[in-house]
């Protein structure tokens, strides 16, 4: 790629022109000129325009790619678009994409086959050593760094020299594609260190690994969670991460852009939950699938509001004789409902942190003087509107009644995910439907209970 394409490339930015250019040409057949196209792009960005053409039309897309291209391209597609391509290849055809990805990428896409066609596109894999690691790899459990892990390193032992580390570095030149640092095993393969490639530079060539690894590093099992894995590399400011196995054999490494595919996936996992969307949905997925995932909280929704409204029902009387009071119903449902996410979402931020038990009761306490100094504000801003626009009265209940719902609704939004947490739920779920629909029943509860204590009171 000159200079020239590569500059194109780093400002390549998706648009509708492009993709319906792509499409132009993949209706004309016109191979010659979609390849031209292609071989300005990295393969990152071809993939992301295939995300937007349709199956048959990256069929057509696909066949244009070299060997090495295709591996990469298949690597980064969405995972739908990846699983038309795999059933319409052949499993020799699998085999050689698998040959030109790492470790890692390879054993995701194996993991995505039939087990039987896993075996059978495991056994045509050319390179022996490849196949059996893609084999270890989609043995470990998802979440685990075990399943994330990369097994192409440069490992060298104590009693080696920097020469020998230099000449094992361009020995492996050819699996191993970045190299951060050269990791430091014993006479057992299990890690002891690691060496910086500045260090290795600048050291004497006869001088001993044992002499200069540093055995201060950071590292992760295979079965440690990937939340732990992204908090080490997050707090140890890291760029790539040793997994060793039980015995502290290396049996691998995490690499930063596979944590953050692992970030970016949790995140968008947590939006859906915070949605009321219980399972992982894309828009381009069936109609079916999508409604099958949203319909459950949905429902809880209206079981909520018609236990709302049998709340008011049972208050018909009182709005009878009252009747203003109706106008502010979906006042107090929307502010009770809004300060239950805010302190829901703050509340979920910290656990995800990994705050301490130990700070739970100030959080909470916390949250409560939040909700009072809000409450305050907002009540009295409510009591001013509707003593001018209806009555003082009026303005007292529904300032009062909102003070309080503002208050429970700030303990509920805390108090709710800490519940979920603590019962190993998701509690990204307490900010969306669950906590709403919480606060909207127990907020005009207590709006009515509070309205027919002050009116008696009058």
């Amino acid at each position: 790629m000159n200079i020239l394409v590569y500059l194109q490339a780093m400002s390549f930015v998706l648009s509708d022109e492009i993709i319906l250019n792509w499409k132009n040409l993949i209706s004309e057949k016109n191979s010659q000129a979609l390849k031209a196209e292609m071989n300005e792009l990295f393969s990152a960005d071809i993939a992301r325009v295939m995300n937007q053409l349709s199956d048959e039309e990256n069929q057509f897309v696909f066949q244009l790619l070299d060997e090495e291209a295709r591996s990469e391209v298949l690597a980064e597609l969405d995972e739908d678009k990846r699983e038309f391509l795999l059933e319409s290849l052949s499993t020799e055809q699998i085999a050689d994409v698998l040959d030109n990805l790492d470790s890692d990428d390879a054993a995701d896409i194996v993991s995505e086959l039939p087990e039987e066609k896993q075996q059978e596109v495991l056994s045509q894999i050319e390179d022996v050593e490849q196949a059996s690691d893609i084999a270890e790899l989609i043995r470990y459990e998802e979440g685990t760094a075990g399943s994330l892990m990369a097994k192409e390193l440069v490992s060298v032992y104590t009693f080696e020299t920097v020469n020998q580390c230099i000449d094992e570095i361009r020995r492996q030149a050819d699996d191993v594609t970045q190299l951060y640092a050269v990791y430091v095993v014993d006479n057992h393969e299990r890690l002891k260190g690691i060496i910086p490639l500045k260090k290795l530079l600048i050291s004497h060539p006869l001088a001993r690994v044992e002499e200069i690894y540093e055995s201060d590093i950071q590292f992760v099992r295979v079965d440690d969670s990937l939340q732990l894995v992204s908090e080490t590399m997050s707090r140890y400011d890291l760029v790539v991460l040793p997994v060793v196995d039980k015995v502290g054999k290396l049996v691998g490494k995490i690499t930063i852009d596979d944590v953050l595919d692992y970030l970016k996936e949790k995140s968008e996992e947590d939006i859906q939950r915070m949605s009321g969307i219980t399972e992982d949905i894309d828009v381009q997925d069936k109609i079916w699938k999508i409604s099958q995932a949203r319909i459950p909280w949905l429902l809880i929704g209206m079981g909520g509001g018609i236990i709302g409204s049998r709340i008011i029902g049972n208050y018909e009387e009182h709005i009878r004789i009252r009747p203003e009071m109706a106008f502010f119903i979906p006042l107090i449902g929307a502010t009770g409902g809004n300060v239950g996410v805010q302190s829901s979402s703050i509340m979920v931020q910290a656990l995800a942190n990994n705050m301490m038990f130990s700070n739970v009761a100030k959080k909470l306490l916390k949250e409560l003087y939040v909700g009072l100094f809000n409450g305050l504000i907002c009540s009295s801003l409510i009591f001013l509107y509707a003593m001018v626009a209806e009555s003082w009265k009026l303005g007292l209940v529904v300032s009062i009644a909102l003070f309080t719902v503002i208050i429970f609704a700030s303990f509920m939004g805390t108090f709710v995910p800490m519940t979920l947490h603590r019962f190993k739920i998701n509690p990204a779920l307490a900010t969306g439907p669950f906590v709403t629909t919480l606060n909207d029943i127990i907020g005009i509860t207590i709006y009515f209970l509070v309205g027919r204590i002050l009116y008696s009171m009058f």
